[in-house]
């Protein structure tokens, strides 16, 4: 695949921001019509996977495209730095334990990729390590699969220019005053060692696929997250299950 730094971050110029804006609360509602179904048959799951640096949009796109689905048959899981308890266990544990059971659909903002990603860049992993971690994750993921969950991973793809910009409005902007932590501008520092690091997990990863989606523009990036779970729900053929005999 091509470098990270190629790739565009934002909406091509065909695209018009007030147009797309409409159609995001569309494909909230199909998500969230799809949804109950999925609970209702309870045969398969979803496992929607959030990946990208800090300020890159995630709680923000989870609030837009799911603020419909019934929370219910819904779990948001954020990971953070792993706890004392958590690293007493092998890194995927405390994964494990969040991912969704049949009718339901579970979020992660960040994953267990950060396993791989801070460790990496860090220079706290060695190449043997490494590698093993990427085969646990892979046999991981396809465990989930084997059991009637499907996995939608994302990367939102932002810009130095722009998170730089969003980090700073954290420090001007008093709704975003929480959100600010002097922490995330030392990992900004470390911008394109963290793109050689995801170019690393997408070679090593890539079954299921990963969906790199333009993130300098909320709206758009919103909206290809959206049309890509409402797109996948529907492939799933969920049907609601008849009377039993």
């Amino acid at each position: 695949m091509k470098k990270l730094l190629s790739l565009s971050t934002k909406a091509p110029e065909k695209f018009e921001k007030e147009k797309i804006k409409k159609l995001i609360p569309e494909l909230s509602e199909q998500i969230s019509d799809y949804q109950k179904i999925l609970y209702a048959q309870s045969k398969y799951s979803l496992l929607v996977i959030l990946q990208g640096l800090d300020a890159s949009g995630k709680d923000g796109l989870i609030n837009t495209v799911f603020h419909g689905v019934n929370p219910l048959g819904c779990n948001v899981k954020a990971f953070k730095a792993p706890t004392k308890e958590e690293l007493s266990y092998d890194f995927l544990w405390r994964v494990h334990k969040a991912v969704p059971p049949k009718g339901q659909i579970s979020i992660f903002n960040r994953s267990h990729y950060e396993d791989v990603l801070v460790p990496t860049v860090e220079g706290w992993i060695n190449k043997t390590e490494l590698k093993n971690r990427f085969e646990h994750i892979n046999n991981f993921e396809k465990l989930l699969q084997d059991n009637g969950t499907v996995i939608l991973k994302f990367y939102l793809h932002v810009s130095k220019k722009e998170q730089k910009k969003r980090l700073k409005e954290r420090k001007t902007n008093p709704k975003k005053f929480w959100k600010h932590n002097d922490g995330d501008w030392e990992t900004a520092k470390k911008f394109d060692r963290y793109m050689e690091a995801y170019e690393e997990v997408f070679k090593q990863c890539k079954a299921p696929e990963w969906n790199i989606i333009p993130s300098d523009q909320n709206w758009y990036k919103e909206y290809l997250v959206a049309k890509k779970i409402k797109e996948t729900l529907k492939e799933m053929k969920l049907e609601y299950p008849g009377l039993e005999e």
